[in-house]
């Protein structure tokens, strides 16, 4: 069984809406959008924008753990999208002084999104999901031009 093709995410750009927030993951092919919660979409803004909390966060303490066991977030996959609803996938790697380890953990798209820019790791997205979505490219022109 083949591995499906991941297509690479090179831009996140992040929305405020009136029910959230919409986070447009920009592509070679095309834009997509996922809609997320206000709370998740300024956390996701904040790491976007290199700014770090008073207090540590909730993504904060995530990556913090991951550290304190030697791991980190490899990359983040955008894996399935039914019913409007997203999936997604973080690779954690860990190497130790025999072998490297390797995990997989399902995760809300917001927060793996999250944890990937925070760490500076890529985010892919599955090209069935891209097949999938409807092309907000020009969405995302006008709402640039409108800001």
């Amino acid at each position: 069984m083949s591995k499906p093709e991941a297509i690479p995410v090179i831009g996140i750009e992040v929305v405020p809406t009136k029910g959230g927030t919409a986070v447009f993951l920009v592509t070679q092919q095309k834009t997509m959008v996922i809609q997320v919660d206000a709370l998740v979409g300024e956390a996701l803004q904040g790491a976007l924008d290199g700014k770090t909390a008073e207090r540590p966060q909730s993504h904060d303490l995530m990556l913090h753990l991951l550290l304190g066991l030697d791991a980190v977030v490899v990359h983040v996959v955008i894996v399935d999208v039914k019913d409007g609803i997203f999936f997604a996938r973080v690779l954690l790697g860990q190497d130790g002084p025999v072998a490297r380890k390797l995990a997989e953990v399902d995760a809300r798209p917001s927060d793996a999104l999250v944890l990937a820019v925070k760490a500076k790791r890529p985010v892919f997205l599955a090209k069935s999901v891209l097949d999938a979505c409807e092309d907000m490219t020009e969405t995302l022109a006008r709402l640039r031009k409108q800001a």
